[in-house]
């Protein structure tokens, strides 16, 4: 446990939440299991080989332990909040656990695995252990808010008060570089979603990662106003069009040798690009670092 100031927050899909920091009613012990999760290591041998070749590292999913404590004024108190977990921490709704421990937030999707189990031994009218189990099929924590990159974006350069010269006004200009340098603080690559927005007719845009020579196209030709929006993160790649509110599936514009570009950990130089109306396309990313552990 690090302190008084460490702080869970576990919210599970139906919008009901439970707060376990160092204050009641709740009071959090510890955090088990949440700094670090095994790995599942492949190997091969070779005839007359010393030792052995790693072929392939996966990690377990993450199993998380909450100790705590629940304190009260009265025998009712402490009955009520015992229900309010019974309610928060239900195996059959999934939810998030965020970590806060001084700037560092982090959360991670769960899934209740033991919902609270009460200590017939630790008990008071006002005071009582309990535990919770949680388990992570995904192991990896996570930035609350995702992080948002404009790579193409046309700025606004008018200025107040205004003066009119004879030759006329900037209202915009386009950011000059077709290159641009996106930081993953994270431990592992993480997916992104990525946002082509046509300001005017675009034929067929595309996204281009420097150091790894992988490209994400589409082949289209986009309207004005239509944006489409890829997303690449495991178990969850999409492909739809947007335009007048209404959205389509787009992935048969998706050319056949697209990769579904992943953001290493440290730098990654994305270039974008279009057969025709480069200068009518916008593009952003929002991205959502991963960690192994808080």
């Amino acid at each position: 446990m690090q302190g008084r100031h460490e702080k869970i927050i576990y919210e599970n899909d139906r919008g009901q939440r439970v707060e376990i920091a160092y204050s009641f009613p709740y009071f959090l012990q510890q955090l088990l299991g949440a700094d670090g999760t095994d790995a599942d290591i492949t190997k091969v041998k070779g005839v007359g080989q010393d030792g052995s070749t790693v072929t392939n590292v996966n990690l377990a999913d993450r199993e998380l332990r909450v100790l705590a404590s629940i304190k009260g004024d009265t025998k009712e108190e402490i009955a009520k909040h015992r229900a309010k977990l019974l309610q928060v921490f239900n195996p059959k709704v999934k939810g998030w656990l965020q970590y806060e421990y001084g700037d560092t937030k982090r959360r991670i999707r769960c899934q209740v695995e033991k919902a609270p189990v009460f200590s017939k031994q630790n008990r008071s009218f006002k005071y009582q252990d309990f535990l919770i189990d949680l388990l992570c099929p995904n192991p990896f924590w996570q930035d609350v808010e995702r992080t948002k990159a404009e790579i193409a974006i046309w700025r606004g350069a008018l200025e107040f008060p205004l003066e009119l010269a004879e030759e006329g006004i900037e209202v915009g200009f386009r950011e000059p570089s077709l290159i641009v340098n996106i930081f993953n603080p994270g431990d592992v690559p993480c997916g992104m979603e990525i946002r082509f927005k046509a300001l005017a007719t675009v034929v067929n845009p595309l996204l281009f990662n420097v150091n790894t020579r992988e490209e994400l196209k589409i082949n289209k030709t986009m309207t004005a106003g239509e944006t489409i929006i890829v997303t690449t993160h495991f178990g969850n790649k999409r492909v739809e069009s947007w335009l007048n509110g209404v959205s389509t599936n787009a992935f048969n514009w998706l050319d056949l040798s697209s990769t579904f570009l992943q953001l290493d950990p440290g730098d990654n130089l994305l270039r974008y690009d279009a057969e025709e109306g480069l200068d009518n396309l916008e593009v952003e990313i929002y991205y959502t670092p991963q960690y192994l552990g808080v």
